[in-house]
């Protein structure tokens, strides 16, 4: 006696998995190291505007993280939780460069020493 095919094994899951991975995407690191952590743009973010669709009214910031909380408390937690110390100990490395990036995928020109 052979075993019986199951049909829809999957149930679906593809679109939920797939939206999931695009809905909760934040800023990438080299977007908050070169543009949100300048002082002047880290004060512009930190002392933001009441915005009613945002969490919080946009009044708990992590500019690192580039999350929105919804108190205070919430913030102070997440910023002695390890999710965030891991994000800055990410963010002191330097970010690569766009001709780094060409290099690793073969695309920049090699200088060979004789």
């Amino acid at each position: 006696m052979g075993r019986l095919r199951r049909s829809r094994a999957h149930h679906a899951r593809r679109d939920v998995h797939r939206a999931s991975r695009t809905r909760v995407r934040t800023k990438d690191l080299d977007q908050i190291q070169l543009i949100d952590l300048d002082p002047k743009n880290r004060a512009n973010l930190e002392a933001q505007p009441i915005d009613f669709d945002t969490p919080g009214l946009a009044q708990h910031y992590c500019v690192e993280c580039a999350k929105y909380y919804e108190t205070d408390h919430a913030l102070q937690s997440h910023w002695k939780s390890k999710v965030h110390k891991r994000r800055c100990k990410q963010l002191r490395e330097p970010a690569y460069t766009i001709e780094e990036a060409e290099r690793a995928a073969g695309l920049g020109r090699e200088t060979k020493k004789v």
